[in-house]
């Protein structure tokens, strides 16, 4: 299995929640989290279109967005049939349809996911 490398927002309680949860999972160490929020992080992108949208690497390829959500899955064995499944014709582009459409409800969400964290 391939090492995956995703880039999230530190500072979204929303994202940090998602984080928290996938690195439960991922019981090989199969990704490697990078907070964008940290001063030390180098981008292979813009900091703001990283933020601004989820990112993955696989493979050595960058992915943004549902597909790099997929990436994410497949590196996860409890994860993975999620992340084969959506390897399906059709199945991606109604996957970042929906992603885009989490993206307008994103600021408000944000606020709701506020609150402590178990890490």
């Amino acid at each position: 299995m391939n090492k995956v490398t995703v880039w999230y927002d530190g500072g979204c309680p929303l994202c940090l929640r998602e984080i928290v949860m996938v690195r439960r999972l991922d019981k090989n160490d199969a990704i490697e989290f990078v907070d964008l929020m940290s001063p030390d992080t180098t981008c292979p992108i813009s900091r703001q279109f990283m933020l601004d949208r989820f990112h993955a690497q696989e493979n050595g390829v960058l992915l943004s967005g549902a597909a790099a959500f997929v990436a994410m899955w497949r590196a996860v064995p409890f994860l993975r049939p999620l992340g084969v499944a959506a390897q399906l014709p059709g199945v991606l582009p109604i996957l970042e349809y929906g992603y885009r459409l989490f993206l307008r409800l994103r600021p408000r969400l944000q606020r709701y996911a506020g609150g402590r964290l178990e890490t």
